[in-house]
């Protein structure tokens, strides 16, 4: 009997057993939209998170590192995160299954995960495309492949809440044939093609998180080449998402778009995609964003990003101020349009975007110590600092928290801004609740005031 016992410790310390998978599903009901985890009404109080310190970029990587700084990290991290009410975190492809089961058993933090899927190029018979063609059959076996295996290998991690496909995709459609050509001659993929730590800024081809392009919403808008390539990625996108679904029932599958453009062929050609993830920076409001995807869509609405940056052009300094006062409209929009309160009642909630500055994002090689001030778009919607004809949106300072110099070999120091203590007022509301209502969701944003935040 004793030989049988340390038999069965020996083989649980050399096969770790995983946990019983989290289900998760999306109820729809007369109320409107919910989703529901292991059967009790989530909404996701979510934040971009990323760990690239002072002096690095996208290259570097935290699942890298000695497990004692990872769980040092994520003490430092984890416990600012939960402190503010924080539920879940947006993380690229990369993370290994054991840190997304360390996080929620440590933090009660859940994880979506997202996989890139072409947004920032791949690599087809070991030639490196920087432009992703989803109609190429080699593209469709590959990304499949991977989003499969992605199911396959993280069904069953404690932690885990759903996947997300993609990053703004849609704006990758509007490379002409010329420029497609030109920028898919071989040569060796950037050591990281895989390992999903991605941004917008990737290979340094894009400084702009809205890019320019055409005027219009759908296919119908646009020259026969755009619609081409827009139908031939939201049809693998719901190929992914049907392949995935069979290896994992229990995790919804989300696509991220890039606002809401394109609703038209999402609705044609993503009926198995359970949830419309979008990346919406609009200011103050999101507008019409609730009402087009309940009534053309007929999905739930998750947003993937969104938020404003910490820095006035105008007056050429921090604005800490500024940055809570779009986070709390843009909240309380997504409050007043949940399940139970009104408006449309598809919102299941959103990822702020996001926990700490980006100091490598301006010029992601060189002057990685140096906090840039370069704003690189222009948003009429931020208000606060617009000027026409001038760049007001500054990639490096849309944390919630700053990054503060510190020494070499430490971790990461953070000084959390007026935002960040914003949200943990936010994030106190509970839609769900049976006394919950848009005259008490008024009342709760009436109390919130921006005071203490970094100095």
């Amino acid at each position: 009997m004793k030989l049988f016992y340390l038999t069965l410790v020996l083989a649980t310390m050399l096969f770790p057993v995983e946990g019983n998978a989290t289900k998760v599903r999306v109820q729809k009901s007369v109320k409107g939209y919910k989703l529901l985890v292991d059967g009790k009404d989530f909404l996701i109080k979510g934040m971009n998170w990323d760990y690239f310190p002072i002096g690095t970029n996208y290259t570097y990587s935290l699942w890298e590192q000695p497990d004692s700084m990872i769980k040092e990290v994520l003490k430092s991290e984890m416990t600012m995160l939960k402190k503010i009410g924080v539920n879940t975190l947006r993380v690229y492809t990369g993370i290994p299954k054991k840190w997304i089961a360390y996080i929620y058993e440590n933090y009660g933090i859940y994880t979506m995960l997202n996989h890139s899927f072409g947004r920032y190029g791949l690599t087809l018979d070991d030639a490196w495309f920087e432009n992703t063609e989803y109609d190429d059959p080699r593209v469709k076996k590959l990304l499949l492949r991977e989003t499969t295996q992605l199911a396959q290998e993280y069904k069953n991690t404690p932690g885990l809440l759903l996947y997300l496909l993609g990053n703004e995709n849609n704006y990758s459609l509007f490379w002409k044939s010329d420029e497609t050509t030109s920028n898919t001659s071989k040569r060796k993929a950037p050591s990281l093609e895989n390992r999903g730590m991605y941004k917008l800024f990737l290979l340094g081809k894009e400084n702009t998180r809205r890019p320019a392009y055409p005027k219009g919403e759908d296919v119908s808008d646009f020259d026969i080449e755009v619609a081409e390539r827009a139908k031939a990625m939201y049809s693998l996108f719901n190929e992914a998402a049907i392949a995935m679904k069979l290896k994992d029932s229990n995790h919804p599958v989300a696509l991220c778009n890039g606002d809401i453009m394109f609703l038209e062929t999402i609705r044609e050609t993503c009926t198995d995609v359970d949830i419309f993830g979008t990346n919406v920076y609009r200011g103050i409001s999101f507008g019409d964003s609730f009402q087009r995807v309940a009534e053309e869509l007929e999905k739930p609405i998750m947003f993937t990003e969104f938020g404003a940056d910490a820095y006035n052009v105008i007056e050429k300094k921090e604005d800490q101020e500024a940055q809570a006062y779009y986070l709390i409209r843009n909240w309380k929009e997504i409050y007043a349009n949940t399940a139970g309160i009104g408006g449309s009642k598809n919102a299941i909630g959103g990822f702020t975007f996001q926990f700490s500055d980006g100091w490598w994002k301006v010029d992601q090689y060189q002057n990685l110590d140096v906090h840039d001030t370069n704003a690189t778009w222009n948003n009429g919607g931020y208000h606060k600092d617009y000027q026409i004809g001038v760049n007001n949106m500054n990639e490096e300072w849309f944390g919630i928290c700053a990054k503060v110099p510190g020494k070499a070999n430490e971790i990461q120091k953070l000084a959390p801004r007026k935002a960040y203590f914003v949200l943990g007022e936010i994030h106190k509301f509970s839609p769900y609740s049976a006394s919950s209502s848009l005259t008490q969701l008024e009342n709760h944003f009436k109390n919130i005031t921006i005071t203490r935040g970094a100095k």
